[in-house]
């Protein structure tokens, strides 16, 4: 067996270890921390150089679908999190946007309805 056979049973067998929970938050997070940055949120001086709405507006849906899909097998504690970081970042998009959208058209809110 050559040794990235090895490798790869080792990273099924690592990820057969981790809840389906787990690995549903850690995409979560990812999904936020990109759209943060993506909204102008990073620290630095230079956070503005990262502003792509059209790059976060992407993130922030994909994460609405995952969290709305994922709400009732991940439980209201991790759900709760998940859904409040959602919201703050839909609401850090809407005051980046320079020409605001109509209520309910927003990134994910077709997942998760209006946010103002």
């Amino acid at each position: 067996m050559s040794t990235s056979e090895n490798d790869a049973g080792a990273a099924v067998r690592d990820i057969a270890d981790v809840a389906a929970v787990e690995v549903i938050t850690t995409a979560a997070v990812h999904l936020m921390s990109a759209a943060a940055v993506k909204c102008g949120l990073a620290e630095g001086d230079d956070s503005s150089d990262h502003l792509d709405l059209d790059e976060a507006r992407k993130l922030i849906t994909a994460l609405a679908a995952l969290v709305t899909a994922s709400a009732p097998d991940i439980g209201n504690q991790h759900a709760r999190s998940l859904r409040d970081g959602l919201r703050s970042l839909q609401l850090a998009f809407r005051e980046a946007s320079v020409i605001p959208d109509e209520p309910g058209e927003g990134p994910g809110e077709k997942y998760t309805g209006s946010v103002v």
